[in-house]
């Protein structure tokens, strides 16, 4: 079953076109990557599909429901989660207080964070521990671990490997593996890494000039030769 339809979507920044008319669709339990070279859409994308940028042509349809001009708080509440590029944390808040932010529309917090928990222990031991005292990686598991409070059907995920050590990336792939065998979870992942995109996506899809130029199975990510000359990838 598709849960994100996307239909010539077309999106930018003020007079600035970015988006050139995406099509794309996802099915339910997927985790989708999309990869490109910087400038190519890939953020912009993500900011549409949130609602954070309005759609100037085309439609996005999640569940079957036209979602194409309803705001992000309300296709929050309809169960999109939106992780973004630098993670967004509260800096000032504790790592306990943080995921109760997340859990605002959810009866029990403590249950739900607890449940949380089992898939994030390195969070367990840092309850106390102030956002902003966080190491990038830690701030990203968080920063997921707060998504998924709200118990979301969708996440879009935009780039969760930039500037963090490696040792943290495996923890990341692991993490979100076991999120998906626990949760019934679509991701949309973007992301430059190639090692994490492979590992984590079922298919990928090439952004280039602000379109979906082909997809790739997981295994082509790997080689760099046919990357760069997929989408010339430094």
């Amino acid at each position: 079953m598709t849960i994100l339809a996307v239909s010539r979507l077309r999106s930018g920044y003020g007079r600035i076109p970015i988006l050139a008319g995406v099509t794309l669709g996802v099915g339910e339990g997927e985790i989708v990557g999309i990869l490109g070279h910087n400038g190519m859409g890939k953020t912009t994308l993500l900011r549409t599909l949130m609602g954070y940028l309005p759609a100037t042509d085309g439609s996005v349809q999640f569940d079957g429901r036209d979602i194409t001009r309803l705001s992000p708080t309300a296709r929050a509440r309809l169960g999109i989660g939106y992780v973004p590029q630098g993670r967004e944390i509260f800096a000032t808040l504790s790592v306990a207080e943080n995921l109760r932010m997340g859990c605002l529309r959810q009866p029990d917090a403590d249950q739900t964070i607890a449940a949380i928990l089992q898939d994030f222990p390195r969070l367990t031991r840092l309850l106390d521990r102030m956002g902003g005292a966080l190491s990038g990686g830690e701030q990203q598991l968080l920063a997921l671990a707060r998504c998924l409070c709200g118990a979301p059907r969708l996440i879009l995920l935009d780039e969760p490997t930039e500037g963090i050590q490696p040792s943290i990336i495996e923890e990341i792939i692991e993490t979100l593996l076991a999120v998906r065998r626990r949760r019934p979870v679509t991701i949309v992942l973007v992301e430059q890494n190639l090692n994490f995109i492979a590992a984590l996506s079922n298919r990928i899809l090439i952004l280039q000039k602000g379109e979906v130029t082909r997809e790739i199975p997981p295994e082509v990510a790997r080689d760099r030769t046919m990357i760069d000359e997929f989408v010339g990838m430094a």
